[in-house]
């Protein structure tokens, strides 16, 4: 045999006992190292418009929403927290869907286009209610099960949905970590510090605070903006878009029963009251997750550590560096759908 022939068996065998050994790995392994290929290109900003709309009447609501990617491909949905809207996933969603992804970004109740079917519903802010519209939605969509993504109010309604809905969730990616809480806690006092950064919540307390965030909500919001990431450098256009989403005719009413419930101030509705004990115990969530911080979020929000413990099943925290803030899907659309891809191949 001569001894190029040998030269180029070496380099077969070579390259095949390196198939071999990425084999060895695992499917997840290889899966996210293409997906990690794939996704160099989702850079921030770089999509400024997400859409088109479509509505669905899904339990009490006329959702709004916007649906990428295949219909076949294994669903994702993608959560908005306040004062925010579909925009933060302006970027993260068509990277999801080019991944195969069926991605969908539903306005939450008060926000966008999404209605109520009756006048006489209840203008609930109740967390337990925002995740039951999401459900609902996922009946309206025929969707069985998903993975939940979110930040903030959109978090919340993950974990939510993660503890009594389970069936309903093949896996999580949580900013902030763990978010599910109870009137109880909410009237414990914190250090004056914290106490400090939830100046908003004491200020919807007041009949006062729900006329100044009628009258001013596109200045409002703004301000928590840039108090939420403070190293983000949005401009008045990337705002804009998302504030428009804030003229919903529920959305004053939303928000601010959101607050003062969790002050234990406002009432919740009965048919959650069940639901409401077993959140109250801070139950563990045992879906698959990754939990994600930016290092600049300076919105409240807990510890890694305080949580870890909070998840019984496969778990992974990741901070982020680089000035993130708490818009974190919008401000690195890069390490978030990366988050989502990977935790769906566990």
């Amino acid at each position: 045999m001569s001894q190029s022939i040998n030269q180029q068996r070496r380099r077969f065998l070579g390259i095949a006992g390196g198939i071999l050994a990425v084999s060895r790995l695992g499917f997840i392994g290889s899966a996210q190292a293409q997906s990690k290929a794939a996704l160099t290109a989702v850079k921030a900003g770089s999509h400024t418009t997400i859409g088109p709309v479509k509505q669905i009447n899904a339990g009490v609501l006329d959702t709004g929403y916007v649906e990428m990617g295949p219909a076949s491909g294994p669903a994702v949905i993608l959560l908005h927290g306040w004062p925010y809207d579909i925009h933060s996933y302006a970027d993260v969603a068509p990277a999801l869907a080019e991944a195969g992804y069926r991605v969908i970004v539903p306005h939450l109740r008060g926000y966008g286009t999404t209605r109520f079917l009756a006048s006489d519903t209840v203008r609930s802010g109740q967390p337990v209610a925002v995740a039951a519209d999401i459900v609902a939605l996922m009946d309206a969509l025929k969707i069985e099960k998903a993975v939940l993504g979110g930040y903030d109010w959109g978090a919340r309604t993950a974990n939510i949905m993660a503890v009594l809905w389970p069936e309903r969730c093949n896996a999580m990616v949580s900013v902030s970590g763990y978010l599910i809480g109870s009137q109880a806690a909410g009237k414990v006092p914190l250090s004056p510090k914290a106490e400090l950064q939830w100046w908003y919540q004491f200020y919807f307390a007041t009949e006062r605070g729900r006329e100044g965030y009628a009258k001013n909500r596109h200045d409002f919001a703004k301000l928590i903006w840039q108090l939420a990431s403070p190293q983000w450098k949005f401009d008045d256009a990337t705002y804009d878009r998302s504030a428009a989403a804030f003229e919903n005719p529920d959305h004053v009413d939303i928000v601010i029963h959101n607050y003062r419930w969790r002050l234990g101030l406002a009432e919740g509705e009965a048919k959650y009251d069940a639901f409401e004990k077993t959140l109250a115990q801070a139950p563990v969530i045992a879906i698959p997750t990754i939990t994600m911080e930016g290092d600049a979020n300076g919105a409240p929000h807990p510890e890694p550590a305080a949580y870890a413990k909070k998840f019984s099943g496969h778990y992974e925290h990741r901070t982020l560096a680089g000035g993130i803030g708490h818009n974190l899907p919008q401000e690195a659309p890069q390490a978030f759908t990366q988050a989502i891809i990977d935790i769906s191949k566990v």
